[in-house]
Parts: structure tokens; sequence; C-alpha cells
């Protein structure tokens, strides 16, 4: 007799655990559905760990989860993950797939096999406070201090600048907030960030990491310069992942940000938040001979390969997908992956730098689709770290690094 509860490992944070619940509920009402839901809210490692690791989604622990791109490849060699082809060509979700951009539609699949669909977006972008980049007290002290006007910054060098005349800890107010938590990710994307905004790539030629490069060193060196200036970046930073950040931004600690989509959005459609109007988003800057650029890592609805109600998990993920779901789950502070969510008009005024998501895609850098990209993140989090910490000159630790980086490219 099968199970007669679906069960959905969910990405954890709050908005998406709204969405979903609130997707369920209605479609349940809908559909009368003949079996409850539950729920479960992981953090990355986690949900990592619970769905691919420990095989959950292979062995149908799991019906439905939230998958992102770093970790599709490996789902998908582990044959954790039903082919959504079939359903999708029978009875497809509302405007599939001409309704996304071709950005959000190319990491599942798979040689023409679907192995998942697009749940919630949001490229790395900067984020700052424009009501403080508006006071006229700030500009008049700013050009005092630098001979410049009070600008976005356009460049890394000028974000430093910036972050360290807004800094203020005795007002509780610093320059800007990290998420460099060692946890194979936040850091590594930062990482990533500053290589590709100096015109490095993380990959050579025949898609193998290439990490002992000019650019990369170049690279390290300003983050630890960054991350090193007390006079600069909120002291939590260590301890945060880029959600923890996005909270402390959001509780007006913080000038600006370089950090996901929607950790802006949240700031306009949350209720009690403190910063509703007040805030606006930009590129990330550029480096030295570089430009901004961003990082395209989203989320997807995958089913379970091993899931006693595929068939149902389908259903539900076609109708949160619907235009309506896909609004709502913007509404609820998540960003919806749809075209026409990003130009609907409510959206927009509520969220004015909605309608700029098109052109951060247009910047945007993916991460490469390797097997193994957690094990290869890890490494390159812990050299990071290892930079960070002064455990040798960046000229040794990337020379190690890309040692064992080649190892495990052979895996």
């Amino acid at each position: 007799m099968k199970n007669r509860t679906l069960r959905i490992a969910v990405r954890k944070f709050e908005p998406f655990e709204k969405a979903m619940k609130h997707a369920w509920e209605v479609f349940c009402k809908s559909m009368n559905c003949p079996i409850t839901v539950e729920l479960v809210a992981m953090d990355l490692h986690e949900l990592y760990e619970e769905t691919i690791r420990k095989q959950g989604l292979k062995k149908g622990i799991w019906d439905i989860a939230h998958i992102n791109t770093d970790w599709i490849c490996e789902a998908y060699e582990r044959e954790a993950l039903y082919d959504l082809t079939p359903w999708l060509e029978e009875n497809p979700p509302e405007d599939y797939p001409k309704g996304w951009s071709p950005s959000l539609l190319a990491m599942q699949n798979f040689d023409h096999r679907i192995m998942g669909l697009p749940f919630h977006d949001g490229p790395e972008c900067l984020i700052y406070r424009k009501d403080l980049f508006e006071l006229e007290a700030n500009k008049l002290a700013f050009y005092s201090q630098f001979r410049r006007e009070l600008t976005v910054p356009q460049t890394w060098d000028e974000y430093v600048e910036v972050a360290r005349f807004f800094h203020r800890p005795a007002e509780k107010l610093f320059g800007t907030v990290m998420g460099i938590y060692a946890d194979g990710h936040n850091a590594v994307f930062d990482f990533c960030l500053q290589l590709w905004s100096r015109q490095g790539n993380l990959v050579d030629e025949d898609g193998r990491i290439q990490l002992n490069t000019s650019e990369a060193k170049d690279a390290l060196h300003f983050y630890k310069t960054l991350v090193k200036q007390s006079g600069c970046i909120h002291p939590n930073s260590f301890q945060y992942e880029s959600v923890q950040a996005g909270e402390a931004f959001a509780r007006g600690e913080a000038a600006m940000m370089v950090n996901w989509f929607g950790f802006a959005t949240v700031c306009e459609v949350e209720e009690a938040s403190k910063l509703k109007g007040k805030i606006d988003i930009a590129p990330v800057p550029a480096g030295n001979n570089g430009q901004g650029t961003s990082l395209n890592v989203y989320w997807l609805y995958t089913v379970g390969s091993g899931s006693q109600h595929a068939s149902l998990a389908y259903d539900f993920i076609r109708f949160a997908m619907s235009k309506e779901m896909d609004k709502q789950l913007t509404l609820t502070g998540g960003i919806g992956c749809r075209l026409s969510t990003w130009n609907d008009p409510l959206i927009n005024h509520l969220i004015p730098y909605y309608h700029k998501l098109e052109k951060l895609h247009e910047r945007s850098h993916t991460l490469p689709r390797k097997k193994n990209w957690a094990t290869i993140a890890t490494r390159i989090d812990q050299l990071i770290q290892d930079v960070l910490a002064e455990k040798g000159t960046i000229t040794e630790l990337l020379m190690q690094a890309q040692v064992d980086i080649n190892q495990l490219d052979n895996e």
C-alpha cells in the first residue's frame, strides 16, 4: 500500500516555505487531493545530504525536492531524479517553454531529458540603500572626504571606498555585509564573481577547472583585503551565509551588499520591512580591466526517482509553476521565474527594479556542470579559507589547490 503522504524537501527560507504551503493548499482545494503533504525546510548542507548524498530522492523518502543547479548534474548521475520529459510533452505547464528565459532552462537539460523545472531565480547583484546615497548630508560629506560625487560603485575599488564611508558601527550601520561562512557555496560564489569581473575564467577550453591563473590570484588578493577590513564589513560576516547576510541587510544593518536579487525584493514585500522603497539594485562591480557580471544559480522543482507519487508530484509542480502561483511566490518574497512575472505591472509597482532581472541575466555566468561539483566547490572554499587564515602565500595555496582540483577533475 502506498504511503499516503507526499513529502517535499524545501530550501529553508521563510518566503519559500510560505509559498509552497500556499500553493499546496490551493492545489488541494482545486484537485481534492487524496493524500496529505509534509513540507520539511532544510538549510543548504542538510538539504543536499538528505536528498542526494543519502539518496533520499532515489529511495523515495522525498517525492519532491528543491535542488539548485550546483547539484543537478550529481543528482542526474546518481539517477536520483525522474525524467519529466514525457509529462512535459503530454501536459506541459502553462506557456512552457517560451514563458521562461532560456537561461533558466539549460542546466537541467541532459540530452533533451528534462530533470527539473524552474522554481526560484535571482542572479547576484549589488543591492544598496538608495536613501543613504540620496541624503544630501551624505553627498556633501563624501565629496568633502574623497573629492568626487557619491555614486553607486561601478568598480570594486569604489565599492570599498563607499563601504568605508558608510561604516558607522556606533549607529549599528556597517558599510557592507557578506556571507563568508564556509559551506562550499557563499565564499565560492564571491570568488567566482571576483574572478569573472576581472575577465578570468573558472574553466579552460577543455572544460577543466583552472584556478592557478593571474586573474584568480588578483581575485583572491582583493577578496582577502576586503574581508580583513574591520572598518568596512559587518562583524558577523564570517558566521553568516547568504540568507543571514540578507536578513541583516533587511534589518538595516548595512549600506550595501552583493547578494542574490531575492534579498532585495524581500525588503519590498515584507509588511514589517524597514527598507520598503529605500533600496535599489545595480550590476556587480567590475574588477581591474574587467566588467561587472553576475552569477546565475537557480532553484529547481525535482521529482525523486523513487517517489510512489511521481505523477501527483508532477501535477503539483505544474500547478505551482502557473502564472498565478509564480506571481504569488514573488509577492511572498521569492523570485518568480516567468517572463510574465518579471514584466508584471503590479510586481514592478511594488518592486520598481524587478524588470532589471532580464539585464542581469544577459551578463550572468553559470558554474560548471560537473557531477562532483559539490566536492570541487568544497576544495575551492578551503582554498579561500586558507587564504583568509594566511596559511601560506596566495601563490602557494593556488598551486596546491590546482593539484587537488586536477585529481578531482579526473574522477
